[in-house]
């Protein structure tokens, strides 16, 4: 370990960070002045990665939980040789068009492992990454190849462990015993408004211990002893570790170091002058050229690294051809078509019912896929196959994850599973409780993410459970979020096609709204509903005898109750629509959209929540909802107390 080398890299990661955020007049210096260290020899000496082929599977990953101090990992990744991040785009730090962006933003980047802008979930989606390693290791290492051994690093500071998000992962983790995830806490007592001791004076070290993880401490300054202390967590493979590195914030800004003016401003014209005279910086935008050398010699050493990994691959696949076609189909980024199930018109069947059935034969064609429930297995009816198994401590190839009561955590670990590649993941809880798991859900769509988002008890015919157990915002609220795409789907039918089209949808999450309630399997008149369905509407009934007098557009339970509705209408021609994906359907064609709901036509609109969003197809008047909190009582006496009645459709028909 050249000690003089790696100081050099982490003065230059110094140096990069205080001009690239004074030029930008805004950013985050303290934690990339004050961990500088820790990121020269985890990228230097401690990673197992490679710039040139930045996409190895089995590379080391490392997340920057800390977000806020993105100079730390886009100086990295430039010093290191990461093609994505060249000078240029930090002298351009978060302006338009760099890649340096204000926090790490997943796939602007190579070596951008995820989006970590909000606290803690850098961290809980690490125990996704560690979990994923375990589940691919399982399944395709043998007694000769061991092509998936790898470790993912953290560096979290005190805002990420104050956060909820990560007490819930941790918790998961240590329950689970990730051994290969090393967790570096930058613990420098320092936060926006001040001293952590306004708000935060726990022992986190025992709060870890008793999470079941192994606890360490060290100086951020001492590069020996984080590798000691690397080498110590990296040898406890039954515990997940925490290293806490005491550290200064905004190391070197002499005025401003230890204090929280060196957390999320930049130093000042100032203070970036005296803290380049205190450090020895001799010029903007600096670069050592020995930090430079180091990592041109370490280069070579990487791509060798990985070359024999590729060997060692090569060889794997001569001698387990069957595992190798599985890898492939694992890593193609492509759902496998499933024999779905089929059901009978007139079957009564709750869709969470029958999209367990639908899960079970999507997980037959699909082995890579992995997920489970916050404690709702039974009730979220998202159990596997018998043959996937439960991923457990002794069972690692298990598919079916017990998430324990942990939301947040859960939607977080599933980004992080689908991000290290080779597996989808799935979640799932009631819909109410989409509140819960939210912030990790909008991750998964910034992140462009196939996470499925299985959220059943999708309305007030829950009943008994009450207002606090019935969703009404909950649709809307999903549906604003770009990517998401959010399908409600009608009957049993609809279900297993919803659940083919979340597989199939690759360029963000898929929420499935289904219900608790039965629901009766309703004839289609379109013959071609299948394959029309996915551009998020069809007509279920046509209007007799010409032009439509007025489309009934309904989602979920709500085209059972439209399909009443119209049968006790005589006098007018109606039409009904299922719209089992509203913001798929309005991002169609017009010449799609028409065909199915004639823009000269009356539309009216029914769906047991509020109104929002339903004002672009109908108006308020022709619009059945529910605009206020529900009632606690039996499922139907609550929606005649709530007005969501086939009588009160019929009366808005007129």
């Amino acid at each position: 370990m050249d000690i003089t080398a790696l100081e050099k890299v982490a003065l230059s990661v110094r140096a990069l960070s205080i001009d690239a955020i004074q030029k930008a007049n805004s950013g985050h210096p303290g934690l990339p002045l004050g961990a500088a260290e820790l990121g020269a020899i985890l990228y230097g000496e401690l990673m197992k990665h490679d710039p040139a082929d930045p996409a190895w599977a089995d590379r080391d990953r490392f997340i920057l939980s800390a977000g806020h101090g993105s100079m730390f990992l886009y100086s990295l990744l430039h010093l290191a040789g990461y093609k994505d991040m060249p000078l240029e785009d930090i002298k351009n730090f978060r302006q338009i068009g760099s890649r340096a962006a204000g926090h790490p933003e997943y796939g602007m980047a190579a070596g951008i492992e995820a989006t970590s802008g909000p606290l803690g979930q850098g961290l809980a989606m690490a125990v996704g990454f560690a979990a994923a390693e375990t589940m691919l290791a399982a399944r395709f290492n043998t007694a000769a190849h061991k092509i998936v051994d790898h470790y993912t690093y953290v560096l979290c500071g005190d805002g990420c462990l104050m956060e909820g998000v990560s007490a819930e992962a941790s918790s998961f983790a240590g329950h689970h015993g990730l051994g290969k995830l090393i967790v570096y806490y930058d613990s420098n007592k320092i936060t926006i408004d001040g001293s952590t001791d306004l708000a935060f004076t726990e022992d986190v070290a025992k709060r870890y211990e008793s999470y079941g993880w192994q606890v360490l401490r060290g100086s951020m300054y001492d590069f020996e002893e984080i590798a000691r202390l690397t080498a110590q967590a990296k040898a406890e493979a039954q515990k997940p570790s925490l290293i806490i590195l005491t550290s200064i914030i905004g190391k070197g800004a002499p005025n401003k170091q230890n204090t929280a003016d060196a957390h999320g401003a930049p130093l000042g014209t100032e203070e970036a002058a005296a803290a380049r005279a205190n450090l020895g910086i001799p010029g903007d935008f600096y670069v050592a050229p020995q930090a430079q050398k180091y990592f041109a010699a370490k280069q070579l050493e990487w791509k060798k690294t990985s070359e024999n990994w590729q060997t060692l691959f090569a060889a794997w696949s001569k001698e387990n051809p069957q595992k190798r076609t599985e890898w492939d189909k694992f890593h193609s980024g492509k759902a496998a078509p499933a024999v779905l199930p089929a059901f009978n018109s007139g079957d009564k069947i709750a869709t969470r019912t029958a999209g367990n059935k639908a899960l079970t034969a999507i997980a037959t064609a699909n082995a890579n896929l992995t997920g489970g429930s916050a404690d709702l297995k039974g009730p979220n009816a998202v159990g596997l196959p018998p043959e996937a198994g439960t991923w457990t401590r002794e069972n690692r190839a298990g598919s079916y994850i017990h998430f324990g009561i942990r939301e947040f955590a859960m939607a977080a670990i599933c980004n992080g599973i689908s991000l290290h590649g080779g597996l989808r993941s799935y979640c799932s809880t009631f819909m109410v409780f989409a509140d819960y798991l939210r912030p990790a859900l909008r991750l998964s769509a910034l992140m462009k993410q196939p996470v499925t988002y299985v959220l059943t008890h999708d309305s007030i015919f829950v009943g008994e459970d009450g207002p606090t157990h019935q969703p009404v915002e909950h649709l809307a609220a999903l549906r604003v979020i770009p990517n998401v795409r959010v399908l409600r789907p009608g009957d049993a039918e609809e279900t297993a096609e919803a659940w083919a089209m979340a597989m199939e949808y690759t360029a963000g999450p898929s929420a499935l709204a289904l219900s608790r309630q039965n629901i009766t399997v309703f004839p289609k008149a379109d013959p071609d509903w299948k394959n029309t369905i996915r551009t998020g509407a069809y007509i279920v009934k046509q209007a007799e005898g010409g032009n439509p007098d007025a489309v009934i557009i309904a989602t979920g339970s709500e085209v059972g109750l439209a399909l009443e509705a119209a049968a006790k209408v005589t006098d007018k021609k109606i039409r009904i629509v299922s719209m089992i994906s509203k913001e798929l359907f309005e991002s169609q064609p017009a010449a799609i959209r028409d065909a199915i709901v004639p823009p000269d036509a009356r539309v009216i609109v029914c769906e047991a929540g509020v109104r929002n969003g339903w004002e672009r197809w109908a108006k308020p008047e022709d619009i059945l909802s529910i605009d206020r909190f529900g009632e606690s009582g039996p499922a139907d006496k609550a929606a005649e107390h709530l007005g969501m009645t086939v009588d009160a459709l019929v009366k808005i028909v007129g």
